[in-house]
């Protein structure tokens, strides 16, 4: 049920962005017709039906949900994305850059003027100008401060001040709290008398009169338990919170393996100062996936219609640094040119033992990666780790290097050749498996992103000595 309310709405988005992008076509067309016919007060006309074509395509824009117009402006080259952009209402501005992505929002932002920027960031809660108010300008932020009120602006300087990946970066301040000592129909009517609940609301936050955190109650034993109680005795006091300076991902995993909507976000001394919700950990979850999926390409956020120019710089680094390990690889085969001179054969053979490593090793580093993500990884299993993927690289180097041997062997008429193709499998694949479980711990020892650039230095290390034991085992037993 829920995979195909999921892949209905995936259609629907897919529907509305094929709608808007058949509305610019036809403007398009439309307008390059009329201008093509000429014709007595052409601009006349032509402004017309320029303004017909925006109505129509402002009024399907109205119709969607913020998270689907931002869904649409980042699929649309930027001339398009800037026509769109102008065409969402103005209350709307603030919601729709919260949505978009990071690369994306810098291009809207960059045609905004302060006074739109200042319009949009007052439109929004707190903790949706902190996700924003990196990419706004110095000055816009500055102005924002001064005209927010004194706790909003307390709360904002408060959560720009935690690191990006910490809890206190994703929390909100919507909570509903309650003292302990009245009952159930006290607390009813109190959530009657507010009239509209935070998002995301399954349970009602219980202080004492400092605000320190004492307990829990969730809705449905609000609910469902006898009016005449009273909170203290039906809250929850063994519950899940957290301290502004935990990790983001360690969150993350608390939310998906207790299945938590909303938590309390405590300070040292036990005083409630946020929560932290679903839709927060959602969004931090999917932005961290993202990041990681461009970081084991050497790559930073990129719009997809950016220009060449940004597009080229965003790659430079990683290529050049595969420019200089692929100078070191070479440079290893120059070692043995005259081996390879003197049989053939080798330059043929020795991209399969490279390749094979370099697969091999990225199935390793991407296990280990994820085993760190999800903090599964300790220095209590890591040994036992070490063991497995070498027997697991040593079982599929005989497999493997046995198949390759008698491909080699029967290829070349050549039973030596054969052998050494297949002992060079079975080292590659030993060496690929140490340097995907290596590479990754060495850089989470070091406090660095093990995503970031692992792939790089696995091709180098799998390549480098793919040609190396390869050329250099031919070397000492065929010639």
């Amino acid at each position: 049920m829920t995979e195909n309310l999921e892949n209905q709405s995936q259609d629907d988005l897919e529907s509305h962005l094929a709608q808007v992008q058949t509305l610019l076509a036809k403007m398009r067309l439309v307008e390059e017709l009329v201008h093509r016919q000429g014709g007595p007060r052409q601009d006349l006309v032509e402004n017309l039906v320029h303004k017909q074509n925006l109505a129509e395509l402002q009024r399907k824009l109205d119709e969607l949900h913020p998270a689907d117009v931002a869904y649409i402006l980042e699929t649309l080259p930027l001339d398009e994305r800037l026509l769109v952009w102008d065409l969402v209402k103005a209350e709307r501005d603030g919601e729709i850059l919260v949505e978009v992505s990071d690369s994306v929002r810098e291009s809207l932002i960059q045609s905004m003027d302060k006074a739109e920027l200042l319009a949009a960031a007052e439109s929004l809660d707190t903790d949706e100008i902190a996700d924003i108010a990196p990419d706004l300008p110095h000055d816009v932020i500055q102005e924002l401060l001064y005209t927010l009120d004194t706790q909003k602006r307390a709360r904002l300087q408060s959560t720009l001040a935690y690191p990006e990946d910490t809890v206190g970066a994703l929390m909100d301040y919507e909570m509903v709290t309650i003292r302990a000592d009245v009952t159930l129909e006290v607390a009813l009517r109190y959530l009657r008398r507010l009239g509209e609940l935070p998002d995301q609301l399954d349970k009602l936050f219980v202080v004492d009169r400092d605000d320190e955190l004492i307990g829990v109650l969730p809705l449905k034993r609000l609910l469902t338990s006898d009016p005449d109680a009273s909170v203290a005795a039906v809250m929850v006091e063994d519950f899940v919170k957290f301290a502004p300076e935990d990790e983001a991902h360690e969150a993350a995993q608390a939310f998906e393996r207790y299945d938590l909507v909303m938590a309390p976000v405590v300070d040292a001394a036990g005083t409630l100062i946020g929560r932290l919700t679903i839709d927060a950990v959602v969004d931090y979850i999917r932005e961290s996936a993202d990041f990681d999926m461009l970081s084991m390409a050497g790559l930073k956020e990129e719009d997809l219609f950016s220009t060449v120019w940004r597009a080229a710089k965003n790659r430079w680094m990683w290529l050049a640094i595969n420019l200089a390990t692929a100078f070191v690889a070479s440079r290893v085969i120059g070692a043995f040119e005259g081996s390879i001179e003197k049989l053939a054969a080798l330059a043929a053979l020795m991209p399969i033992i490279a390749g094979i490593g370099g697969n091999s090793g990225n199935q390793t580093i991407t296990l280990i990666i994820r085993g760190l993500a999800l903090g599964h990884i300790t220095q209590a299993n890591a040994r036992r780790l070490v063991v497995k993927e070498i027997g697991v690289a040593t079982l599929n180097g005989l497999v493997w290097g046995s198949a390759v041997g008698v491909f080699a062997w029967l290829l070349y008429d050549n039973p030596a050749l054969g052998g050494v193709m297949a002992l060079a499998m079975l080292l590659n694949l030993l060496v690929a498996a140490l340097a995907g479980i290596f590479i990754p711990l060495t850089l989470e020892r070091v406090k660095r992103d093990p995503a970031i650039g692992s792939s790089v230095l696995l091709t180098f290390i799998t390549d480098s000595m793919g040609f190396f034991i390869f050329l250099g085992l031919a070397t000492l037993l065929l010639l």
